[in-house]
């Protein structure tokens, strides 16, 4: 049997010790709390409405094919609605007669990035690259400088929002995901569309999607017959005096009582077919990539 005897100095060693390691566990720890509570910089998902003000916006992504842009146009000049198509430089490339057919048909054309990259996995540097150069390529076409941006597979995070910030973006997303990439029939997109849609939520589409052609005219039709106006995305949301809450709404700020200065802007906004999926916010957004 061993016996071990403590002096008193390997006691005072042994407290030291214990000190220490209590004294650098709780600074990891703070050191945690502090970056898991770090403020997330939100796209906006929707735009919170003033009460029965009955707006939608529906947008599309253009990434991949072209197969149904004509006669998406067609759909939407019969119900005389114009929408947002968030298009990829390369989409551009390709087909650059759709691009100034949509603009001409009074349909917005946003920035879906240059070359549809996962924008978080690229340097800050990339970031803005994507979107300037996909800006240079739309403006080329139709005069008009893009102040949207979608980010492929609705992969963002601060360093993503704050860069199209910087390029002078808002970083869009959406709270209703029509899933029309999976090729559901048309029934199953209206159904899903219809459910989930309120007043000031951004609708995703694709074009090139086998049945969005066949879904739109019944999503459209019982919109406007339940009283929605539809618009552009860049028409719902706000461009200053709001707040983004923690759901990704975009929020009027309202001004203090007998205050003649405007409310502080704060212009909070963090992190496709065949392989996009994208999620709908709850009590915080959270984006399914696939």
């Amino acid at each position: 049997m061993k016996i071990f005897v403590i002096t008193k100095k390997t006691g005072i060693l042994l407290i030291l010790c214990a000190v220490l390691m209590t004294s650098l566990f709780y600074i990891g720890r703070n050191e945690t709390l502090t970056v898991s509570s770090a403020k997330r910089d939100l796209p906006i998902y929707c735009v919170q409405m003033p009460e029965n003000e009955k707006v939608v916006a529906l947008s599309f992504d253009a990434a991949w094919g072209n197969e149904d842009t004509g006669q998406l146009i067609k759909i939407m000049d019969k119900y005389n609605v114009k929408t947002t198509f968030f298009v990829v430089g390369s989409w551009v490339d390709k087909y650059p007669e759709s691009v100034k057919q949509l603009s001409d048909a009074g349909h917005e054309i946003m920035n879906h990035s240059n070359s549809h990259p996962h924008m978080t996995q690229i340097s800050v540097e990339k970031m803005k690259e994507e979107a300037t150069k996909c800006d240079e390529k739309i403006k080329a076409i139709t005069g008009v400088q893009p102040t949207l941006f979608r980010a492929p597979y609705g992969d963002y995070n601060n360093d993503v929002v704050g860069a199209m910030r910087e390029t002078g973006h808002f970083t869009i997303q959406w709270d209703v995901d029509s899933l029309d990439w999976k090729n559901l029939t048309a029934s199953e997109i209206t159904d899903r569309v219809l459910k989930k849609v309120k007043p000031g939520s951004i609708v995703l589409f694709h074009n090139a999607a086998l049945h969005t052609p066949e879904a739109l005219p019944a999503i459209i039709e019982s919109l406007q017959k339940d009283g929605y106006k539809i618009v552009p995305v860049s028409e719902i949301i706000l461009k200053e005096n709001f707040t983004i809450d923690n759901s990704g709404m975009q929020i009027p700020d309202k001004a203090e009582p007998n205050s003649a200065a405007p409310a502080k802007v704060e212009s909070g906004t963090e992190t496709e077919k065949k392989t996009e999926q994208k999620a709908q916010p709850t009590s915080a957004p959270t984006d399914i990539i696939i």
